[in-house]
């Protein structure tokens, strides 16, 4: 009877343990897929590439392109508005998503323009952070 008893005893344990160490993992999993949200928003905001300058219409405006290889410089802010991290249902992954409809021409350029990439530049980043984050983890005694 007593075997039984600590058996049980061991399951809850074990139990509380898993649950603890899901919830920290979802934890970092959204922190980590927020560090490369806020890189990515980052670079652009913060980016001056001197470019080629033009007249914008509607609304009418000067604007400045970025150099091929940077991030690109921000204009209305459209792009940095539609940078968006969204979390698997289960929470153990995460995506970070432009829904900018120009943004594929900017990360990968086209046969017209070189690239401009800032969300890969993000995640490379912070890579290593989210690394440590799960290192980190692993090595905590819950």
């Amino acid at each position: 009877m007593t075997a039984i008893r600590t058996t049980v005893i061991r399951k809850t344990k074990n139990q509380a343990i898993f649950d603890q160490y899901l919830s920290q993992t979802k934890q970092i999993v959204a922190r980590g897929g927020n560090l490369v949200r806020n890189t990515a928003v980052q670079s652009i905001q913060s980016h001056k590439s001197s470019g080629r300058v033009y007249e914008k219409y509607n609304p009418r405006r000067t604007h400045t392109a970025s150099t091929a290889g940077n991030p690109p410089n921000t204009d209305t802010g459209f792009l940095v508005n539609n940078i968006h991290l969204v979390i698997d249902s289960d929470g153990l992954g995460a995506n970070v998503e432009s829904r900018a409809d120009y943004s594929e021409a900017l990360e990968f350029g086209t046969s017209k323009m070189r690239a401009r990439p800032f969300l890969q530049p993000a995640l490379e980043e912070n890579k290593q952070k989210i690394r440590n984050l799960f290192t980190k983890l692993k090595a905590r005694k819950i």
